[in-house]
This record gives C-alpha cells, structure tokens and sequence, in this order.
C-alpha cells in the first residue's frame, strides 16, 4: 500500500521526469546494459509512453529520497554500512573514462557519510585509479569488480579470521584480499595483444583495471563496433581462464572465477566482523549490471537497502531508486544528517571501528 501511495504520490508531484523510457532486458553474469546498437547484443530500444510502466515500476522500485523516513525507521538501532559504485553513482558518466571526476561537493558527502558508518566503494575500476577519483583515506576501497580490496588506515576486525591475511601495499595500505593475483601475467598478455588490437578502430580504449580489462566503446562508431567485438572474442578464445561481459558502452574481461561485487560486500562484512550479525543494514547503491550482484546478495540476506541509481525504468534487485548522481548526494547528506542528529552515533561507530 505505501509503494503504491508513493507512485501516486510522485506522479501528482511531477517526479515521472520523462514519459520516454527505455527496457532493458536482464541477464546473469556481466549481461548488456547499454550495447552498441546492430551489435550481436543490442540495447532493446522499445519507447514506451505509456506512463503506466514507469508508475508501475515505481511501485515496486521507489525513490530513496521520499522512501527516506522509512528507511530510516527501519535501520533505527542497527549497523548500517554503506556501500557505493562509482561511475554513473558517485560520478556521471562522461565519454573520456579518464575524465569521470566527482565533484567536491560528492567527496565531502562521502567523507561526512564516512564519519558515521563504515564506507566502502566497490568499483569495476583498479583500486589506484578510483582512489585517484576519489581522494578519501578513510574508507575502504575494491577495485577490479570487487577482486582487490584496500582497507583504510585504522583497525578492521573479521569475525571468525577466514579471510583475514593482512599485507601491505608499497602505499602502506593494508591488502585485505586479492583472489585473482596468478591470473596477472595473463592478463598482462590480454591487455598488450587488445591494445594492438583496437589501435585502427576510432574510438576504441583499453583500460587496466588490474585484475580485469576494459574495452570502452562509447566513442565508437556503430558500424565499427562489429568489428571491435569480433576483434576482443577472437583474443579471449585464447584464454579459456577469462570471460566476456558487457557494462555500459563497455566490454569487461575478468578471471573465471565465482568472485564479484556481492562477494565482495559479504568479504567486507565479515572483515568488519558483523557477516553473521542480524542488527547490520548493508546499504548499497550503484546504477550498473555488475552492482546487481550485490543487490542480490542484500535481497538473499533480508536485511539492507538495495538503491539503483537509474533514469530509466529497468529490470533490478533493487528495492529503491535514484535518478542520478545528483539525488545520490542529496541521499548521502540526508543520511550523515540523520547520524549526526541521532544520540547513538558514536556508539554505533565504536562497535563497528573498534574506536
């Protein structure tokens, strides 16, 4: 009854933003979002304007924003942890993946958010690269889909010890956890031999992520793209130890190894030793396929808030919604708000830091 009132409520409010949507259809693994058009995997561009389909969405897939107070009264008492996706979460998505800066008013969100809960971002990017973006040391970080995690600078405690082996990185960082490592001379030869590639195809980049590849396709041409995929699938039937999957306007090489972002997030529950708490609420918000993972693992446990951030109706785990990065920094504001007003705050944070 709530998520219908809501729909209703943000359709007399103007909250609809678009009668235009597209469907995307959902898949397992690293399926397409956002492919190139003509592909052997295409983006179903079906418009719908029938606002039934987004009110309907709605119902199921409210927004965090006006869902807030809910939340909140729900995760009055408990452990939250907040998990975040960068790109198109933290950040826009922009044409140049070098240039995906978040703005100062992200980072000090994120910094004051931080202060309060434990903080990680699980980002398909290499930990130097997001760390670079983002600037904070007070925060976890996992790169390459959730396959190189770096701890900040203070205590974490893993509840049974099963995965905790604590190294250092030339940085002084505790390495938390790298299943991938043998699959690094591979991946080298990956990169080199995708490089020379796609070195004739405008457009086309790979990016190092450490422990997998990109192969960016924003820039490319439509009548091109054939010819990169071809080009990428011919490589990789060379290295059975990999796989292929798609993100948005971008191709993903990783190890074939049962590891990704919901891998990550229960890792990171269990090194801050609340993986078996039933008073924890991991709160997760990220706008790609690969963050579904994690939304799945949020949905199995039945406790946490799934938040997909997305301008269009589409096929999730999530059970909330934001429109962009600018409602996830509204969101993120809210939420130190909400801790730094509440009595409990130090309390909460002792339990969970050890501080």
């Amino acid at each position: 009854m709530f998520k219908r009132n809501l729909a209703k409520f943000n359709q007399a409010m103007g909250f609809q933003r678009s009668s235009h949507w597209q469907k995307v259809q959902p898949g397992s693994d690293l399926s397409t979002k956002e492919r190139a058009p003509n592909s052997s995997h295409p983006v179903t561009n079906e418009a719908v304007s029938d606002d039934a389909y987004y009110s309907s969405w709605m119902v199921d897939h409210p927004s965090a924003l006006t869902s807030f107070d809910l939340m909140m009264k729900d995760a009055k008492g408990k452990k939250i942890v907040v998990f975040l996706d960068y790109d198109g979460t933290l950040s826009p998505i922009v044409n140049d993946p070098d240039r995906a800066f978040m703005s100062d008013e992200m980072r000090a969100a994120v910094r004051e958010v931080a202060k309060y809960f434990p903080t990680a971002i699980i980002s398909g990017r290499s930990i130097d690269k997001v760390k670079g973006f983002v600037q904070l040391n007070n925060i976890y970080y996992a790169g390459s889909h959730g396959m190189d995690i770096i701890a900040p600078p203070r205590p974490a405690r893993s509840s049974d010890g099963k995965y905790h082996t604590v190294s250092l990185d030339r940085k002084g960082n505790d390495a938390v956890f790298q299943p991938a490592q043998k699959f690094l001379p591979a991946l080298q030869k990956i990169l080199k031999e995708l490089e020379e590639a796609i070195m004739k195809i405008p457009g086309a980049r790979v990016e190092n992520n450490r422990f997998c590849a990109s192969v960016h396709f924003r820039q490319v041409r439509e009548e091109d793209y054939g010819t990169l995929e071809e080009k990428v699938k011919s490589i990789l039937k060379h290295y059975p130890d990999f796989r292929l999957g798609w993100g948005k306007k971008v191709m993903e090489i990783r190890p074939s190894i049962e590891w990704d972002k919901g891998n990550a997030l229960e890792y990171l529950l269990d090194t801050l030793g609340l993986g078996n708490c039933t008073d924890v609420l991991p709160l997760y918000i990220g706008d790609d396929i690969t963050d579904e993972d994690a939304f799945k693992v949020i949905q199995k446990r039945g406790q946490g808030c799934p938040i997909v951030v997305t301008s269009s109706p589409k096929d999730t785990k999530a059970s909330y919604s934001l429109y962009e990065p600018s409602e996830v920094l509204t969101f993120l504001l809210r939420l130190a708000r909400w801790r730094k007003s509440s009595s409990s705050s130090r309390s909460v944070l002792s339990q969970v830091w050890g501080v």
